[in-house]
């Protein structure tokens, strides 16, 4: 190793050490521990500290997110918008070196990590989306999509199940051009893995189908660039490096597990720097280091230069793939979202609006090439394959349907990296009920910002016979609880259109709750819907009482409405198919739908209902699940349950007599 590599390695190992000391909080020791690991990729990496988002970089995700100050450090030294006065800013508010590394905070991070095993299940999506993206638009002289995509991951993210599933899909569809490191040190939080994880790593990989290397020290920088360029030079399988390290390497708390997640302590730092000859204030990389990376940052240039070149040819020998894919990188919707075509629904057939569902991913998908997705699984039952565009393969990576298996978490944590990756519109489908498998992947898509959607079916006691397991009660609530997360539960088939056509336009994951069972198309449904909630069906007059509905309840409130006017009570039905972009519309719109001064509302939801007190308040009435479903047919549970047009009427007739 060069001197001025080894003084780059201990001049990340010192801004985490003071970084952390400073913030009186933090995880040093597997930041220490990896520095040499992730300098020797950073350092032979494809990518360009002053333009981070080239299309053509290579992809590094950080899935030990605990070790931030490691990769705020490596962006520093390599040039990236981090300052020193940033890394002094570690973990305090507003600053951009947050805790755990946040998409969005600075240029460069590529994703949101920290609960463990989600990283490296988004590196495998985007790896994934490598894949197809190069399949859909590299040419013969022309591969402008070939990147790697890297992943540094510690003992917590092996153990975590998310990676198992992931891993185990990265093997089948054979990505080649996926490198893991595994910093293998052997302690977590409470102690050695010894206690808890004793398994054999390596063949546990090499069964899943996957290349393992092995470094037997992580200070041996030559063995990890040795074994980088092996795992690089094979394209048929993805690569695990495995390397032994120490964690807090070199420092009083070498192999300590109170190093994960603690400052080392002033005494300890002194020690430690003294021991290595560092005689530098607080906060400094030596001049040596800087002048180094400036070199570095002119062949990275040179790279970008080179790959701008090759686009430009491709843009003259294939101007129309090269639009096509400016506007996939831009997020264009290539989509007239009031083209009558995308409303068109039989007005006399019943249809569950998993089928509508259905209908709209047909069209969408001849008009968005770049919508893609799958299911866990469950393709047959949620009606979302697409039968014109192939499967997703090692033998096809041009398909567009994405065989999850049964692996609904990192079905979702892949869909994000897809995502990150730029250019897809990724869904993924499954049952409501098992939104609980995948919740922590959705949650960061919503922390991250990401238009996932989630194609979430089966979503009542209307799914019948299978029983309480599977039919979801709590699951609405919980998403609506959710930040930045849109939850669509449509009527009908036009609902269904407009909840997928609002989807598509969000920067946030977008929810379609959808049914089993068979349900009408309902007269005034359309495109009002996309305001997530509007009058259904009014009065003549000030309504006494309002009803308020989603999904298969509408028609329900409808029928009570209907019935009520007979007996000319003022009746008004409110659709509120989607209540988060409700809440977003203009306060003359909402009171227009829902006038404060009248109180008398009541809510029908055949599931918990919780997320309906905002609207309905104290004084309302709710017609919901007040506990778990049983096994049935569907329709003998919604008599069981009383969640009939005759109890929406008896809640609303008691509020007014």
């Amino acid at each position: 190793m060069e001197k001025t590599d080894r003084s780059a390695i201990t001049s990340i190992r010192m801004l985490v050490v003071d970084a952390i000391q400073k913030a009186k909080s933090g995880h040093p020791g597997l930041a220490i521990g990896s520095a040499p690991m992730a300098y020797t990729l950073w350092k032979g990496m494809r990518h360009d500290p002053s333009s981070p988002e080239w299309i053509g970089r290579d992809r590094f995700v950080l899935s030990a997110g605990h070790a931030s100050m490691l990769l705020y450090s490596l962006m520093h030294i390599f040039g990236y918008p981090v300052s020193i006065d940033d890394i002094k800013q570690f973990r305090q508010l507003g600053a951009k070196t947050a805790g755990h590394p946040e998409y969005g905070n600075i240029p460069g991070i590529e994703a949101t990590t920290g609960p463990l095993g989600q990283g490296f299940a988004m590196a495998v999506g985007m790896a994934m989306a490598e894949r197809h993206m190069a399949a859909r638009f590299n040419r013969d002289g022309y591969e402008i999509i070939n990147n790697r995509t890297y992943t540094l991951m510690g003992d917590g993210c092996m153990m975590e199940g998310v990676a198992s599933e992931a891993a185990s899909l990265a093997g089948t569809l054979g990505l080649g051009r996926l490198i893991a490191l595994y910093d293998s040190n052997r302690i977590t939080i409470e102690g050695s893995t010894d206690l808890a994880f004793t398994e054999n790593v390596r063949a546990r990989f090499e069964a899943y189908g996957w290349q393992v290397l092995e470094v037997p020290h992580g200070e041996d920088t030559d063995a990890i660039e040795a074994a980088l360029d092996e795992a690089r030079a094979e394209l048929d399988r993805p690569s695990l490096i495995i390397v032994q390290t120490n964690i807090a390497e070199g420092t009083p708390k070498q192999g300590s597990a109170s190093s994960h997640g603690s400052p080392l302590g002033e005494e300890n730092i002194a020690a430690y720097k003294q021991s290595l000859g560092w005689d530098y204030p607080e906060f400094t990389v030596p001049e040596e280091v800087y002048a180094a990376m400036s070199k570095l940052r002119e062949g990275y240039s040179a790279l970008h230069a080179e790959h701008d070149a090759l686009m430009q040819g491709y843009r003259a020998a294939y101007p129309e793939l090269y639009d096509e894919l400016m506007a996939w990188q831009r997020g264009d919707l290539p989509v007239d979202i009031h083209d009558p075509a995308l409303w068109e629904f039989d007005g006399e057939a019943k249809l569950a609006t998993r089928k509508c569902s259905e209908i709209m991913l047909t069209r969408l998908t001849e008009r968005v090439p770049n919508l893609i997705g799958g299911s866990a699984d469950l393709g047959p039952s949620n009606l979302t394959y697409m039968k014109a565009f192939g499967d997703f393969s090692d033998s096809n990576y041009s398909g567009r349907n994405f065989r999850f298996g049964i692996r609904e978490f990192a079905m979702a944590a892949i869909a994000n990296g897809m995502a990150l990756y730029g250019g897809l519109r990724p869904y993924c489908a499954t049952f409501l009920v098992f939104v609980d498998y995948m919740k922590p992947a959705l949650r960061l898509s919503a922390l991250m910002g990401l238009n996932v959607i989630y194609v979430l079916t089966h979503d009542s006691i209307g799914v019948g016979e299978d029983g309480p397991t599977h039919q979801p009660i709590e699951q609405l609530d919980m998403l609506r609880a959710t930040p930045n997360t849109y939850v669509f539960r449509p009527a009908d088939g036009r609902e269904t259109a407009a909840s997928y056509l609002a989807a598509m336009q969000l920067h946030a994951p977008a929810v379609l709750a959808l049914s089993r069972q068979g349900l009408p198309q309902i007269e005034g449904t359309g495109e009002a819907a996309m305001r997530g909630g509007y009058i259904l069906r009014d009065c003549e007059g000030e309504p006494l009482v309002i009803l308020i509905a989603t999904g298969s309840e509408v028609e329900l409130a409808v029928k009570a409405a209907e019935n009520m006017a007979r007996d000319r009570i003022r009746v008004r039905v409110v659709s509120m198919p989607c209540m988060e972009l409700f809440d977003e519309q203009p306060e003359e719109y909402r009171e227009s739908v829902l006038p404060q001064h009248i109180r008398r509302r009541v809510g029908v939801e055949a599931l918990g209902g919780m997320s309906f007190y905002k609207y309905i308040g104290l004084d309302g009435r709710l017609v919901s699940m007040k506990g778990f479903g049983a096994s049935a047919p569907g329709g003998k549970l919604f008599e069981h349950f009383g969640i009939t047009s005759e109890a929406v009427e008896s809640a609303a007739r008691s509020m007014i007599e």
